[in-house]
């Protein structure tokens, strides 16, 4: 069966009010994303190892196999893609009472959290992401990655959280100001109810 675009819970223009206009859901889910979707369907028409898997399966088959990069880049792009759109919400911004303790346990506050994902989001060097995730050792941590790298392929954690910080995330709205758009994203558009059910 081939990947499809996952169904957004909400409109294209329920995150304007927060800072993400339609135009930005137009073009990042109707157009970025689903070149990633077309593509990965066309390298697994192709290549009989990869069909029946999962997205998941995939991306931890190929990684760090340069001859399967393109693969990568794609099924990558595609699952990351699907779980920002998780991570985003028309009434984000909000931290359940569960994930704050574990925030304060892990960080010491919700500002040094903040603070720390915003320096990872603006430290990434050219395209990439980053993520909250739940350590191997059950900690949360904060990791950033590269193109369409992830926790998933790296082994960092499980992840709970993500943001999208290559320029066709923010570039509408925020032009380059991306530290701007994950300030803004942290505290109006982060889905935390999401990574609160993720942490189990």
């Amino acid at each position: 069966m081939a990947f499809v675009l996952p169904t957004l819970a909400y409109s294209h223009s329920a995150l304007a009010e927060r800072g993400m206009c339609q135009e930005t859901l137009d073009l990042h889910y109707g157009k970025h994303h689903q070149t990633y979707v077309t593509a990965l369907n066309g390298f697994v028409e192709k290549d009989a190892t990869l069909q029946g898997k999962s997205v998941e399966e995939i991306i931890q088959a190929v990684a760090g196999n340069p001859d399967k990069a393109s693969v990568f880049n794609n099924a990558g792009q595609h699952w990351n893609h699907s779980l920002f759109w998780l991570s985003c919400s028309p009434t984000g911004g909000a931290i359940p009472g569960k994930l704050e303790k574990k925030i304060i346990e892990d960080f010491g506050a919700v500002a040094d959290f903040k603070a720390a994902f915003k320096t990872a989001a603006t430290t990434q060097f050219g395209s990439g992401w980053a993520w909250l995730v739940l350590s191997p050792k059950g900690k949360l941590k904060i990791v950033k990655t590269a193109n369409a790298d992830s926790p998933l392929a790296n082994g960092a954690g499980k992840a709970l959280l993500t943001c999208d910080v290559w320029e066709h995330a923010y570039y509408v709205d925020f032009r380059n100001r991306r530290p701007d758009f994950v300030s803004n994203w942290l505290d109006n558009i982060a889905n935390y109810e999401f990574a609160a059910a993720q942490l189990g």
